[in-house]
């Protein structure tokens, strides 16, 4: 049995992205490895039909996390048994890359973002250079991985000279009851993190007659309080913090309205496509999205988002009040996301995943 082994910087229980692609890769035959970290908090692991492994690490953040996670996740690797390597975004592809050359073995990179162009990176010029020095070295010596949309693909190719497949982060298909709302709620679920437009989504919840719940964690998670505190939102804005995804299915259903918003700062967001983009999707739950292109795309095939250019605090609100009081364009985009959700799923998408890996000697 081919021994797979990915590698994250997270937790692996919120992880609900590798979660699905190392559960397919086993049931399809593989043993499949996904290596994290134990952090500050951590909850015991859930199980899962593939194995899992915690790194402890002295440091928990910054620079001396990332050197320390590296040589820890380096000696893991390089003591067990692995035929093929997948780095999982650009903070593990160094140990990734100098173990499948010690071992002769194949390598993949598993590109979800274009890791530098995210905005608490592309923002920091030291910071910027350094991973940017990491990106030129370890990625055009991988000349086989996949991403998460064909813009981001293309910019590896512009750049690096790789062909890199498209493999979607959608969620599974599965059977779908629409409930009856008891509550008119916003839904923000993801990473609490730089340039997700927290800075005037908070702010806009003021105009907006209903709450605002935030299913997550992340570096901005300390400014977003602040943000709540600042503008006296304490009953509007409702902090859940980090939430199991089997917890986090619930949430969402009940949910009226969902937010993908980011930031136009960095390419990574540009032609970002998040996965709670079809995960409000798959709930039949309309959104209020960004007008970048992957999401146009789609948008224009099912409408199923109000999109906006406008990320203020009054255009924001504006749109959360019209989707919450706009019954017929409400319905009608929830219809959409019913349609839309058949053709946007993981039992779809697998299939490139599996057969990516069987062409993998």
């Amino acid at each position: 049995m081919k021994q797979l082994v990915f590698p994250v910087t997270n937790d692996l229980n919120y992880d609900q992205r590798m979660i699905r692609i190392c559960t397919s890769l086993s049931r399809a035959g593989y043993a499949v490895t996904l290596i994290g970290r134990h952090m500050p908090g951590s909850v015991p692991l859930v199980k899962q039909p593939f194995r899992q492994r915690r790194l402890r690490c002295f440091f928990t953040k910054g620079k001396g996390f990332y050197i320390e996670y590296n040589i820890r996740l380096f000696f893991f690797l390089i003591f067990n048994k692995i035929d093929v390597i997948c780095a999982v975004d650009l903070d593990t592809i160094l140990p990734c890359y100098w173990v499948s050359v010690l071992k002769r073995i194949p390598r993949v990179y598993d590109a979800h973002e274009l890791f530098c162009e995210m905005k608490e990176v592309v923002t920091r010029p030291v910071i910027y250079r350094l991973w940017k020095r990491v990106e030129r070295f370890a990625v055009p010596r991988f000349k086989t991985g996949y991403t998460v949309n064909q813009p981001i693909a293309q910019v590896f190719k512009d750049n690096y000279q790789v062909d890199y497949e498209v493999v979607r982060n959608v969620p599974v298909l599965q059977e779908l009851n629409v409930p009856d709302k008891v509550e008119k709620y916003v839904l923000y679920q993801g990473w609490v993190n730089e340039g997700r437009s927290f800075e005037t989504l908070i702010p806009a919840m003021a105009q907006v007659d209903a709450k605002l719940i935030i299913c997550g964690d992340g570096n901005f998670m300390a400014q977003a309080r602040a943000l709540v505190a600042e503008h006296g939102l304490a009953e509007k804005v409702i902090f859940k913090g980090r939430v199991l995804p089997q917890e986090l299915c619930g949430y969402t259903v009940n949910a009226w309205i969902g937010v993908t918003l980011f930031e136009n700062k960095g390419l990574s967001n540009y032609y970002s496509l998040a996965n709670r983009f079809f995960d409000y999707m798959q709930a039949g739950i309309p959104q209020l999205a960004v007008d970048y292109p992957v999401y146009r795309e789609i948008n224009n095939q099912y409408p199923i988002a109000v999109l906006i250019n406008d990320l203020s605090p009054n255009s924001i609100a504006v749109q959360l009040n019209r989707l919450l009081n706009d019954e017929q364009l409400y319905r009608e985009l929830q219809q959409n996301c019913l349609a839309a959700r058949t053709v946007f799923n993981w039992q779809q998408e697998e299939k490139k995943l599996i057969a990516f890996y069987s062409s993998i000697s």
